[in-house]
């Protein structure tokens, strides 16, 4: 009889979606705790929603084009269903169940898996993680510039010192409009001028013309606006005569007076934050301030905390006005960034120290230096066996470890045990009562030369 074979599945990932070995993960968890860690300092509480919604509550609110990459199915057969594509729409549906519960002004943080069908790219995933902040139910411009503020913040703790947040306000392009009578045009509009970057002004005035529907002049009037260069102040003067006359326009106006205003008295540094009038956000729901960040070495790699001021996005799920302003960080294209900057730090482990195993019979006195160093609050691997130090060492080298612990017979009967600093090789003894606080020393120094060297770069 011949043997049955066994079907082998080959084992890949789907286009667009990815697996996360170790050294991933430590980046992308380490990056969500900074998120989380600026979030929380200005006040912003955890949330999360599911990631799949009734598809009546995603579809519509993002625009055409968000419409097409909604991952949408029938849920058992008769349920119309479909996963996030952002966490700004869910917010809206949550704002509007729980606002009596909640009450306003509402500061929300929410990170987790968002799902788009779009085509894959650099930096450019069909599942990625996002980090968003929210304030909701006050129309205050603080809080807008409150959202620039944590933008900025965010940004420095993650270690960039270049970089430029670029803010404009729909109201202005709105203006614009009602001042050319184009406000029925508005949405094509916006959307042809969000490819000003990508495609250049005369794909950008032909699209406005031919699919837009506005005359050739028309789309001029709208890029000469959009094409604004200079200082904040030069802009803003060039703004108040183009936009004279219009309510929209000059309520925009005051907003972005107010913002810039703030970032000098609060200590923004000069050349941070820039005013760009092309900005216009490819989603519909934006109605106030809009914001992209670029990154001043890599600004290729486009925005990598965006977001902006939305006034409507409840009103299809509550009478009770729930404005709100916020931003998002994109985690995997600020990854993508800092490796190619070079600030990933590859590492495998999230524990500084390896206890390395000598001799079996003193298994009991490695696992409890691991205990002694955890109860402090140092991570701590204890090797599982009796191997030689060649192998063990190339393991931790490996995994990144930066401290090594080694204790053998002769360590045992003096009552010491040898650190080893696995970035130089130098070694040092300790007694068994002073190995924690030599350890925690050790790290300390270790950790100072790395933010040094961070921030030389």
């Amino acid at each position: 009889m011949s043997e049955s074979k066994t079907r082998r599945i080959k084992p890949q990932t789907l286009r667009g979606f990815r697996d996360f070995l170790p050294d991933q993960m430590m980046a992308r968890e380490h990056l969500i705790d900074t998120a989380r860690a600026v979030y929380r300092s200005y006040g912003f509480a955890p949330i999360d929603t599911p990631a799949l919604e009734y598809a009546e509550v995603l579809l519509g609110k993002g625009g055409e084009e968000s419409d097409k990459q909604v991952f949408r199915f029938m849920d058992q057969g008769d349920r119309d269903v479909a996963m996030r594509f952002d966490l700004t729409v869910p917010l809206a549906r949550f704002a509007a169940q729980y606002a009596q519960e909640l009450g306003t002004p509402f500061r929300r943080y929410h990170i987790g898996p968002v799902w788009r069908g779009e085509r894959p790219a650099r930096g450019r995933f069909r599942e990625f993680m996002q980090c968003d902040f929210d304030t909701i139910g006050t129309t205050s411009n603080s809080a807008d510039i409150e959202t620039l503020f944590v933008i900025h913040d965010l940004l420095e703790k993650i270690g960039i010192e270049r970089f430029t947040i670029r803010v404009n306000n729909r109201r202005v392009l709105n203006g614009l409009l009602e001042k050319n009578d184009l406000q029925q045009h508005a949405v094509g509009i916006l959307r042809t001028l969000d490819k000003l970057d990508k495609i250049g002004r005369d794909a950008v005035s032909a699209e406005m013309v031919e699919k837009v529907g506005i005359t050739t002049e028309q789309s001029g009037r709208v890029l000469d606006m959009a094409q604004l260069k200079g200082s904040p102040d030069e802009i803003l003067s060039a703004l108040d005569r183009m936009l004279a006359g219009s309510t929209t326009g000059e309520l925009g106006l005051s907003n972005l007076k107010e913002l810039f205003s703030a970032v000098s008295s609060c200590g923004i540094p000069a050349g941070r934050v820039s005013l760009d009038v092309s900005i216009a956000r490819g989603l519909d729901y934006y109605t106030g301030t809009i914001y992209e960040t670029l990154l001043g070495d890599l600004p290729e790699i486009g925005s990598v905390c965006s977001g902006g001021r939305y006034d409507n996005l409840a009103e299809l799920f509550t009478a009770q006005q729930l404005p709100g302003v916020g931003a998002s960080l994109g985690l995997d294209r600020m990854l993508a960034a800092l490796e190619e900057l070079g600030m990933l730090k590859k590492t495998t482990t999230p524990a500084p120290v390896l206890v390395t195993m000598f001799s079996s019979d003193h298994t009991n006195d490695y696992l409890k230096m691991g205990r002694l160093l955890r109860k402090a609050g140092i991570g701590a691997e204890v090797y599982p066996e009796a191997k030689g130090i060649g192998k063990q060492m190339k393991y931790a080298d490996k995994k990144g470890f930066r401290l090594a612990l080694i204790a053998g017979a002769d360590e045992f009967a003096a009552g010491s045990w040898q650190i080893r600093h696995l970035g130089n090789g130098t070694q040092v003894a300790a007694d068994e009562s002073d190995v924690v606080k030599t350890v925690s020393e050790l790290l300390s120094q270790s950790a100072e030369c790395s933010a040094a060297t961070l921030t030389n770069q």
